[in-house]
């Protein structure tokens, strides 16, 4: 089941109590040590990580840590997209595919085809944020059907945001107030490729019932500058005053400077994205993030296991790099999903 549109979760506070009794449970490896290094025999060995480049930065830092604690540990983290990294997930060349998104049907059948067992692993939230360069006063808003119009299959060709007024106005009510007709300036789109979980997120949340509705397949335009590197979209936004692309919040947060955070009307007016709007579920394009852990490999690969246990018992370490923690009880079934594979 693809999780990443119309998930809704209570905004839990994480408890001092609940903290506690997670960090007084956590840090056992699977060899009776500390999955830390402290009291026990550091780990060593090597791990490979591929996939998301939205999911990276969490992974990373958690390995970072982790290896800061344990000298003789390695490892490789890379972030091509989510879907290159499930293609090499699923052919048996890496330990954990990080996931902007859950498994698809064919991903998982690729997986069972070549006997390809793994474990599931919820890690945070992130929003996906809508973003201009932060020279252009011209929009703060747009909705879907905004962003339909601007960048669904229907929209392949127009070189002006105002080429796209026309499309706006035959689109079906519901989806958020137009802010048509838009500015005569060039639009110049840059944004996630279809390798990209953020990509498959955007058109499933933002465009997919609009494109359901006028019988259009569910994507984008085709014409606009792809990457599945969220740093070159940034960079592609900057470098053009009407630019328009969407990327995971916590990249635009980071580049608040030169990047224009635009807010989002889903139906129910606009809304900015932040962790509060996230947790909330009031900003309508959010999703959760994964990681997928090959369980052969961890039966074969001690230092994987012991990664995993470390990543599981400090998930909060997300919102150290500006994603949405887990509620604890989130966190709790994410320990639990790990320790039952």
């Amino acid at each position: 089941m693809n999780l990443a549109r119309g998930w809704l979760r209570p905004a839990l506070p994480i408890t001092v109590a609940a903290m506690l009794i997670l960090a007084a449970c956590g840090n056992v490896d699977a060899d009776g040590g500390n999955g830390n290094g402290d009291g026990g025999d550091a780990v060593s060995g090597s791990i490979f990580v591929s996939g998301s480049s939205t999911v990276e930065p969490i992974t990373t830092l958690v390995a970072e840590l982790f290896a800061e604690e344990n000298s003789g540990f390695d490892y490789t983290v890379e972030g091509p997209g989510t879907g290159d990294g499930f293609a090499l997930f699923c052919n048996g060349e890496t330990d954990i595919s990080d996931a902007s998104r859950a498994i698809s049907e064919e991903e998982i059948a690729a997986c069972e085809e070549a006997g390809i067992e793994y474990t599931e692993i919820l890690v945070a939230y992130d929003g996906l944020a809508v973003i201009t360069s932060a020279d252009n006063d011209a929009v703060s808003c747009l909705s879907f059907a905004d962003l339909y119009a601007l960048l669904g299959p229907e929209s392949q060709g127009f070189d002006t945001w105002a080429a796209a007024s026309g499309l706006a106005g035959e689109l079906p009510e519901g989806f958020g107030e137009l802010h048509a007709p838009y500015p005569d300036a060039d639009l110049v789109v840059t944004a996630p490729g279809e390798e990209s979980g953020t990509f498959d997120s955007f058109v499933e949340i933002a465009l997919e019932d609009i494109a359901d509705e006028r019988g259009q397949d569910a994507t984008t335009r085709p014409d606009y500058v792809a990457s599945p590197n969220d740093n070159v979209i940034i960079e592609g936004i900057t470098g053009t005053v009407t630019s328009l692309g969407w990327v995971g919040l916590a990249f635009a947060s980071e580049n608040a400077e030169t990047v224009k955070i635009i807010e989002v009307d889903g139906g129910d007016g606009c809304v900015a994205p932040s962790a509060e709007t996230v947790v909330d579920g009031s900003y309508p394009i959010a999703r959760p993030l994964f990681i997928y852990v090959n369980n052969a490999r961890a039966d074969e690969n001690p230092a994987l296991v012991s990664f995993v246990d470390y990543y599981v018992e400090n998930l909060d370490t997300a919102g150290e790099v500006g994603y949405v923690n887990l509620s604890d009880e989130e966190m709790a079934a994410s320990q639990t999903a790990w320790e039952g594979r």
